[in-house]
């Protein structure tokens, strides 16, 4: 009588020792890419937030909070622009940051119609309370390597996450995949529609060249 075929062996998960070894090597990056993005996510983003601050923010309204602070004053629209949704979708955030009072609204001088919005000196103490902790908390990690190392594995970061990228069509709304730490040089934003703090600058040139234009 033939054997039966063991169900639960041909339907196991494969493991990092089944197979050659481009399939072990295979197995093994998604494993621990898997892993390392969960760590920065839970140990140096939502344990961080909720360490310095016990405000109901989201990872996204932080970043928000973060881009604002580095690009200065903005208008409702802009913002919706930077970040390529509706100006609703903006306001319902923007609205709950003013509520916790990391963001204030003024008049625009230039326009009356226009309100201009900009973080508090509050919410500039969290993002720099927050930029702060990370720092400590990651400090005695990178000292477990060499300098040469955490700049090859910051260079095979980038080459890794632009290679992803380039598998996906260049999408509408704006990156922040960097969560507001932004490089003049970013080779992710052409992937992901545009960067907004390259968009920001931009237009916050374009009006100084304007008011400068007799």
């Amino acid at each position: 009588m033939p054997e039966k075929e063991n169900p639960d062996h041909s339907k196991r998960s494969p493991k990092e020792g089944d197979g050659p070894q481009p399939a072990r090597d295979f197995f093994r990056l998604l494993r621990y890419s898997h892993i390392f993005a969960s760590a920065v996510r839970e140990i140096l983003e939502l344990k961080l937030l909720r360490e310095v601050s016990p405000l109901p923010l989201t990872l996204s309204q932080f970043h928000l909070l973060k881009l604002m602070s580095v690009n200065g004053q903005h208008q409702m629209g802009q913002l919706a622009d930077f970040l390529g949704v509706s100006p609703p979708a903006a306001t319902k955030n923007i609205d709950k940051l003013e509520r916790l009072k990391l963001v204030v609204r003024t008049p625009s001088k230039g326009d009356r119609r226009a309100t201009l919005l900009s973080v508090s000196p509050k919410g500039r103490r969290l993002v720099r309370k927050y930029e702060e902790l990370k720092t400590e908390r990651l400090t005695p990690v990178l000292d477990e390597f060499q300098p040469q190392e955490v700049e090859k594995l910051s260079e095979l970061l980038e080459r890794f996450s632009v290679s992803l990228l380039r598998i996906e069509h260049p999408g509408e709304e704006f990156c922040l995949r960097c969560a507001a730490y932004i490089a003049d040089d970013c080779p992710v934003g052409p992937f992901c529609g545009g960067c907004p703090y390259q968009k920001g600058r931009a237009m916050t040139s374009n009006r100084g060249a304007a008011k400068e234009t007799p």
